[in-house]
Parts: C-alpha cells; structure tokens; sequence
C-alpha cells in the first residue's frame, strides 16, 4: 500500500514553473478560474460564486494535504507568485498505486506548452516519489485539449461510458484514460520526457 507524507508540501519547478502550495493568499486567483464559464465549461462542477466557494475549496485542498490523501499544486510562473492554474492527483487509490489526475489553466497562459511543463513533472513526482502504478484522468469527451494534452503524454484511452453520470439535468458520457508507470517513467529518470 502507499505510504503517502505531503505534511512537508512538496513544490516542484520546471523551466518556466514554479508547482506550489495553494494557499488563502490565491483565493482571488481561484475565484477567477472557478467562476470563468470557459476554464469550467468540461469540469460539470458548479460555477464558484462568491470568494467563500473559493475559500471553502482551498480549505478543501489543505484538508486532504493534511490528511495525505491527495495533493494539489498551484501552477505559477517563474518570479510570479500569482496563481495561474491548478493540478493535482486526486482520488489517491492508496491499495492499488493509482490516483487520478486533474488540471485547470487560466485562458490567457493557454496554447503555450505550460500544462505540458507541469503535467510531465507532476507525472515524473507522481511515479517516482509516491511510487504510483498508474494515474488516470476522466474526461468529457468533448474536451479536444485535454485529450491531446493527454495523449501527448502517453495516455492510452480504456474506456468511453455513455451516460454514466447525471449533471446539471442531463446526463453526460465521460472517458477515461490511463497511464502505467512503465509506459514513460523510470525511476532512474532515464526516460522522463518534459517537452
């Protein structure tokens, strides 16, 4: 079983970006992509409405932190503290070496290869440090970004549900993709690909 230890927060850095704890000082930043109809439009969760919705999600976040079962980074530039996306392994499968994973990015930092730097190294702490099998993502069919973003990352497809979950009065199909720790990942870093 995984042992999981996130009390030391762990912030991770690529060429551009800095992977850092979210924390109420990002509370603005959160409300901004959380409210935006375009950053949620393939997330099927409620549009924030208020600072609070945005404070009580990052409460959220910290509480699983704290109880090291999942973890979310706050993505930002290089000498720019300010949010500009999120991402992190969710729904931490501790049995099984498998957590899932989601991402978010504000609309004007998108097209420039920024969740690619920042879903390749949360990839290589996901399998290297916490020693996961497989990380999998669940995703609106529709959202042509994220499964490229996806596949570009060796991502395989398993599994297309139709209708398999009820949101907002209609009920949505969703797909899921999966990624084995042998696929791309070596823990001698010997095939960890960043571009």
């Amino acid at each position: 079983m995984l042992q999981l230890n996130f009390n030391a927060f762990p912030e991770l850095f690529t060429e551009r970006l800095v992977l850092r704890e979210i924390s109420a000082a990002d509370v603005k930043e959160v409300f901004q992509l959380r409210s935006d109809k375009n950053v949620m439009q393939f997330l099927d969760r409620p549009l924030a409405q208020s600072t609070d919705d945005a404070m009580a999600l990052i409460q959220k976040i910290a509480a699983g932190h704290e109880k090291n079962e999942n973890i979310t980074w706050a993505i930002t530039l290089q000498n720019q503290p300010e949010l500009i996306g999120t991402i992190g392994f969710w729904r931490i499968d501790k049995e099984n070496y498998r957590a899932e994973i989601g991402y978010l990015l504000h609309p004007g930092q998108q097209g420039k290869g920024l969740m690619q730097e920042a879903i390749a190294t949360v990839l290589k702490y996901g399998f290297q440090t916490i020693k996961l099998h497989s990380v999998e993502a669940n995703v609106n069919p529709a959202n042509n970004a994220s499964i490229k973003l996806l596949e570009k990352n060796k991502f395989v497809k398993e599994a297309h549900y139709k209708e398999n979950y009820f949101y907002d009065g209609k009920f949505l199909d969703s797909a899921i993709y999966s990624l084995l720790s042998d696929r791309q990942y070596q823990s001698n870093d010997e095939k960890v690909i960043l571009d």
